[in-house]
Order: structure tokens, then C-alpha cells, then sequence
């Protein structure tokens, strides 16, 4: 497996522009099953997720070439609904393609998807949404199939605000007969592009955003030209780095009404940041100051996505901190490795107690999943001597090039690919 080697306690300098983002291009190329004909999508970023997703969009039948940010994809040949297993068990994402199949084709089987190993991510809102608009489910060993003549519209309220469940509802929805209105919805900037791409697709869909969404089910949709949002979370991975080396960076290409909680956190912390049009500047002189207390909670308070990354950032910091997580009981996995490297952590259950260090030191750790990789990364940069992060292939699910971008940035950092060994190349 690819590892990254870092050497730290340079301050990052400079100005990046920020990717497309990965969580609203998953389900913008799902959603574009709906419509027959071939798609131009810009912005999208060349992630191993989005890989997957295009190679299981190429098992079902559809034709696409992903160039440089473009992807150019014609689904007028997609041949079938039944989606690979060994393809879902790769990717969490691939969920969102139940709803876009069983509205085309009136039925699809798909396979309890995988992922990140960050706890228990259930599907059953996807189900209970989908069996609202009139689908038949059956699950066995894994295997689930649905079954839909004609997809009709409901009332539909979530228990909790679903980021996935509102996205493969409101797909699912959209060629359905009458009106869906989902309560409880999740309000991610990521469904407000979901809803957007959609409409432009010919969709009558309101409310993206808040709580409610309305989708006036229409009869057909149409092939379309679409750019994706900025990547906010890969924006605040990189705002963090920048002050967690006490740096100065500029971002381009960025949307700092989908980050408010992140520098509202960031300012608590005494670090510096501008805002002008889609360009942030930030900058860190000194030691950041403790936050007292983070809570990770759905959008728009504290990203879950961004908590491994600012616990670095508060490891460095003068005095004492406390996280709560409250989406992923998964989501402490990287306190352990960052101990290796001399960070003051513990944790209690869904809390992390962070008494800041001085310094941190270069070590050999393992990315366990995205985010925590995301977040060693941070951390081998601000570390002094050399850090060594190893299954980096989480990483690059949702960083297009992580050592390329800080690169940029005036980082030490490169990507180590394994030789094969004679065994290998036997096999």
C-alpha cells in the first residue's frame, strides 16, 4: 500500500485553488441515470470514489471518460439495475443509486454498501423513504431488492436529518407521480447541488437548504451541463493545516457560507481569517489558544468530517479542550496514532479531552480511515522530523493528490508506491 513521508515544522505559504466536492459529485452522477442522454460535469474531482462510482456506472452500461475535471457521460446505453457487490462493498456512496435505477428501470437490487470503518451507518431511512414512494423491498443476506411499477409521492419525515436518505428520496422523487415532501431533511450545501443539478435537468424541486424539500414529480428528464461545488471539507482540511503550521495560505474557489462553523471555531482559536467573494486567507502567527468545548453535529454546526482534522490543530494549542462527536461513534480512531506522535489525548466515550503540547514529533502511523488520514497528514506536517502515514489509499477517497496539493503549499511531502517483490509479480 502507497504511504506518505513527511518532513515537518515548515509553515505552509501560498495559494491553492480548492477541488470539486466528492459528496456532492457522488450523488450528481447517480442522479444523472434520471435523464437519457449523455451529461457534461465540471468540477469533478479525480478521487478514488469517484473512480468507483464511474467504473460500477460503466458496469450497469453507461459510456464515460473522466478528463482532467470533466466528466462526459452518456447513460442512454445503461443496460441494468442490478449493481456489482464486490463494486458497493468498496463505497458507502454507491446507496445513492437505488433511488435514480428503481425510478428508470422499476426495480434494482443493490448490496449493504461499505466504506470508512467510522461506526455503524445504517440505510434503513433510504428503505423506509423509498417504501413511502411505493416500493416493494426485499432483503436477504445482505441482498436487497426493490420493485416500484410507478414511484408515487408522499409524505415523507426522517427521524434523523440523513444526508443520503434526503439525497436518494428526493432522486427517487423527482419522475414520481404528484408531490413528495420530505420533513427532517438534512440542509448540506451538498443537497442544495443535488437539488440544483437536478432542477436543471427540467426537476420542480423547492426547499434545498432548509428542513422541508417539496419535489413536484414531473414526467421526464433531460441531459444536462453542470458544475459542482467547491470541496468545503477538503477547504477546511487545508485551512486547518495552514494553522496548524502557522502559515499563511490563501484558498481560491471556495464558498465560506459553507464553512461558518469551521472559522467560527478557527477565530475562538486566535487564528486570522479574510473573506472576499469565493477567496479565504488565513494565517496563524502564533500558538492557537484552546477551544473549550467542539460539538460535531449536522449541518450547519460543526462538521463530523472536520473533527479529526481541528483536533490536531488543538493538540498544538494553549490550554485545554473537549470534543463531543455525536455522528460516528468510529471517529476517535486517529487519537492513538497522534499519541505516537506526542499528543496529550483521552477520550470517554463520545468525548476527547485535548491538552495542548508544545510540539509534536515525527512518527510512523496509520491512516484508518479518510478523515484520520486527513488528519495525520495535518499533523506530520506541523510535527517536527519526519512522519511516516501509512495506508494512504483512504486518503486519496476524498483528496484528489493530498501530498500534490500541500506540495503546492511549500510542503515536504511525497508519496512512497511499494516495489513488488518476487512473490508479488509470481501472482
Amino acid at each position: 500500500m502507497d504511504k506518505l513521508v513527511i518532513e515537518g515544522g515548515s509553515p505552509l505559504s501560498g495559494t491553492i485553488r480548492i477541488h470539486g466536492a466528492k459528496n456532492a459529485a457522488l450523488p450528481i452522477l447517480a442522479a444523472s441515470l434520471l435523464a437519457e442522454g449523455v451529461h457534461s460535469l465540471h468540477n469533478v474531482p479525480k478521487l478514488l470514489d469517484i473512480e468507483t462510482m464511474l467504473n460500477i456506472l460503466g458496469r450497469l452500461g453507461c459510456k464515460a471518460v473522466h478528463d482532467e475535471e470533466t466528466v462526459t457521460m452518456d447513460t442512454s446505453t445503461l443496460s441494468t439495475s442490478h449493481v456489482p457487490e464486490e463494486l458497493m462493498r468498496q463505497m458507502r456512496s454507491s446507496i445513492f443509486l437505488m433511488g435514480p435505477l428503481l425510478s428508470r428501470f422499476g426495480e434494482v437490487t443493490i448490496y449493504q454498501p461499505g466504506g470508512c470503518a467510522i461506526g455503524e451507518r445504517k440505510i434503513d431511512l433510504h428503505l423506509q423513504g423509498l417504501k413511502l414512494l411505493g416500493a416493494e423491498i426485499e432483503e436477504s443476506n445482505g441482498r436487497i431488492s426493490c420493485r416500484a411499477a410507478r414511484l408515487t409521492g408522499s409524505d415523507i419525515h426522517l427521524d434523523y436529518p440523513s444526508v443520503g436518505a434526503t439525497e436518494n428520496i428526493m432522486m427517487a422523487a423527482a419522475t414520481a407521480e404528484g408531490t413528495t415532501t420530505i420533513s427532517g431533511a438534512a440542509r448540506e450545501p451538498e443537497i442544495q447541488d443535488l437539488q440544483n443539478f437536478l432542477n436543471a435537468m427540467g426537476a420542480q424541486i423547492i426547499g434545498a437548504g432548509t428542513d422541508t424539500i417539496t419535489i413536484r414529480g414531473v414526467n421526464k428528464l433531460y441531459p444536462c451541463t453542470y458544475e459542482v461545488i467547491p470541496d468545503r471539507i477538503v477547504a477546511g482540511t487545508v485551512m486547518i493545516a495552514a494553522a496548524a503550521t502557522r502559515g499563511s495560505v490563501t484558498l481560491t474557489h471556495t464558498n465560506a457560507g459553507h464553512l461558518t462553523s469551521l472559522i467560527h471555531v478557527l477565530r475562538r482559536a486566535g487564528v486570522q481569517i479574510t473573506v472576499c467573494n469565493d477567496i479565504i486567507n488565513i494565517s496563524c502567527k502564533g500558538r492557537p489558544r484552546a477551544v473549550e468545548r467542539i460539538v460535531t453535529s449536522p449541518y450547519p454546526s460543526f462538521p463530523t468530517d472536520l473533527q479529526s482534522q481541528v483536533m490536531v490543530l488543538l493538540s498544538l494549542a494553549d490550554g485545554f479542550s473537549v470534543i463531543k462527536e455525536t455522528v460516528f461513534e468510529g471517529r476517535f480512531k486517529h487519537v492513538e496514532e497522534m499519541a505516537r506522535m506526542g499528543a496529550d489525548i483521552s477520550t470517554d466515550l463520545n468525548r476527547a479531552f485535548i491538552r495542548g503540547v508544545q510540539r509534536l514529533y515525527g512518527a510512523t502511523v496509520e491512516a484508518t480511515d479518510l478523515r484520520a488520514g486527513a488528519a495525520l497528514v495535518i499533523a506530520g506536517l506541523a510535527a517536527q522530523g519526519t512522519t511516516v502515514v501509512e495506508q494512504a489509499h483512504h486518503i486519496d477517497r476524498g483528496y484528489d493528490g493530498i501530498e500534490l496539493l500541500f506540495q503546492k503549499l511549500g510542503a515536504r511531502i511525497s508519496r512512497k508506491v511499494p516495489v513488488p517483490g518476487p512473490f508479488d509479480l509470481a501472482n
